[in-house]
């Protein structure tokens, strides 16, 4: 019969010690003289098909997690695409509408400091003529207007209301080369007739006498004296004076005070009330006269 010590082999206790002391050995040789380098490459190439094989459930989950999030990432990226696109619009029409309240409040303003009755209009469209510098309003016979209406903005002059039609109106632009404003000169108080050139944004002040007392800078409004504009209505500023001896006028050029071609709400004024008839006695001549004309033709 085998002893005991033979037949169960070293104890725990015996068998931890030793292997204790054997690592210990194992790490102070291979610190001291790095014998084991070569072995410890040999055994991890043979464990990384293990490490691989272990590590295939994780990779696993981690490809199918990667593949939903970024499927949930593109379809977050296109809604948030298509939404900047909205806000974008959204922003562009708050601004629209900012500026165009603004205008309302000058148009409104303008139209308590105006005399008389004032009809807000919008422009319906544009000719596509480009020669052609009238417009559309959305407000016709229907509404009151009629035909010789003065048109302003919340600056100036705009233009006159030429033809009428029930429920819109034909608008002739102060730049329209057949149009023109009788105005007054604010600084000296020179009448002239300002004319539109045909082109956006010029005005010319024709058959001017090259000495005439005129300045750049001087401000142009209306004089009232043809019975259909108002008096005092801003007109224009003069830009610019050519002055060549050779020639008997000065060539004038200025600029709308109004924004001719950019507002869309412009306000229609109550024309003026009839001028008083002058009583025919007027022109008749005086007896005296008469008298003295018989005598002398005698």
């Amino acid at each position: 019969m085998a002893p005991r010590f033979f037949r169960h082999g070293p104890s725990l206790l015996s068998r931890l010690v030793f292997f204790v002391m054997l690592s210990f050995v194992l790490m102070a040789v291979d610190s001291r003289f790095k014998y084991l380098i070569e072995i410890r490459q040999a055994f991890s190439a043979v464990v990384y098909p293990l490490q691989r094989l272990a590590n295939v459930p994780m990779a696993l989950y981690d490809g199918v997690s990667e593949f939903f999030d970024s499927r949930n990432l593109t379809d977050e990226n296109t809604y948030l695409k298509q939404q900047h696109l909205l806000d974008q619009g959204l922003l562009q029409r708050l601004h629209a509408l900012e500026a165009e309240n603004a205008q309302l409040r000058t148009l409104l303003d303008a139209a308590q400091r105006a005399e008389g009755k004032a009809v807000m209009a919008e422009i319906l469209h544009v000719p596509r003529d480009p020669f052609n510098r009238k417009v559309m309003l959305d407000k016709g016979s229907q509404s009151g207007i009629q035909a010789g209406q003065v048109v302003v903005d919340n600056a100036g002059v705009v233009g006159q209301i030429t033809r009428n039609f029930p429920w819109a109106s034909e608008v002739t632009l102060i730049t329209d080369k057949d149009h023109s404003v009788p105005v007054q000169v604010v600084r000296n108080g020179l009448r002239s007739i300002v004319s539109g050139s045909g082109e956006d944004g010029t005005l010319e002040l024709r058959y001017l006498a090259a000495n005439t007392d005129i300045q750049e800078g001087d401000k142009l409004v209306t004089s009232g004296i043809d019975g259909i504009y108002p008096p005092g209505l801003p007109v224009a500023i003069v830009s610019k004076i050519e002055r060549n001896s050779t020639y008997v006028f000065a060539r004038v050029t200025c600029t709308p005070v109004a924004a001719v071609a950019h507002n869309r709400q412009l306000l229609i004024l109550a024309p003026l009330p009839p001028a008083a008839e002058i009583p025919a006695e007027a022109f008749e001549t005086p007896p005296e006269n008469k008298k003295r004309e018989k005598i002398g033709l005698r």
